[in-house]
């Protein structure tokens, strides 16, 4: 292990857990990828913290997360800039940072209107099988959740289900969930995870096509 990788686990980026620490001393080849039925599992049960990288790209992310925040500050003001190219609808301080409700939209129901929305591929996926996608939609529109357990709501839950239908199709080869508020890497813009199995190419080009942007 090299000194600057020492270096990060000492003084990680963000929260590492003991099941992360395990991962950052194993091989690839040792890590069992998540298949379509694991994926069915955790998403049923709500077992999110399963979900875990690969732990090359664990490693990886752990470096790109460092190096991030020296240059933006924080991986939200760096999806937000450079990913998204949202404008916050405030000055972002550190006495009003980037939260859910730091965009303005144009419906009040997430996912009602096409430019509260982006959807682009995810820059750091999980652990997943070859053949499953993993897909991140952005919401400037917040979602709602239940501040006692951080989860979403039964109307949030229904909202994202039937955008999810809509969307990308009603078939059983696609998932989606919403990380519990612990969980998330990336706070401060509301986010749902889609997972599609064996997507093409050309479903990956026509879903993440026609984001809004404002510059």
């Amino acid at each position: 292990m090299s000194v600057e990788s020492s270096a990060l686990l000492a003084n990680p980026p963000f929260p590492l857990t003991a099941i992360d620490r395990q991962l950052l001393a194993m091989k690839d080849e040792d890590f069992h990828r998540i298949d379509w039925s694991d994926l069915q599992r955790i998403i049923a049960n709500n077992a999110l913290e399963e979900l875990k990288r690969l732990p090359s790209d664990l490693r990886r992310y752990l470096l790109w997360s460092h190096e991030t925040k020296l240059v933006y500050g924080s991986i939200t003001s760096f999806v937000v800039r450079e990913r998204l190219r949202w404008l916050p609808s405030h000055s972002v301080t550190a006495d009003e940072p980037l939260s859910a409700t730091s965009f303005s939209h144009h419906s009040p129901v997430p996912f009602n209107d096409r430019r509260d929305y982006a959807v682009l591929l995810n820059d750091w996926p999980y652990g997943f099988a070859n053949d499953i996608s993993h897909i991140v939609v952005w919401s400037r529109t917040p979602i709602a959740v239940d501040d006692n357990i951080g989860d979403v709501t039964i109307d949030s839950r229904d909202a994202i289900a039937g955008f999810v239908r809509h969307y990308f199709g009603d078939t059983s080869e696609i998932l989606w969930f919403k990380n519990w508020v612990k969980l998330q890497s990336v706070r401060g813009v509301d986010h749902v995870h889609v997972l599609v199995k064996k997507a093409t190419s050309r479903q990956l080009q026509e879903w993440t096509s026609n984001n809004s942007a404002d510059y």
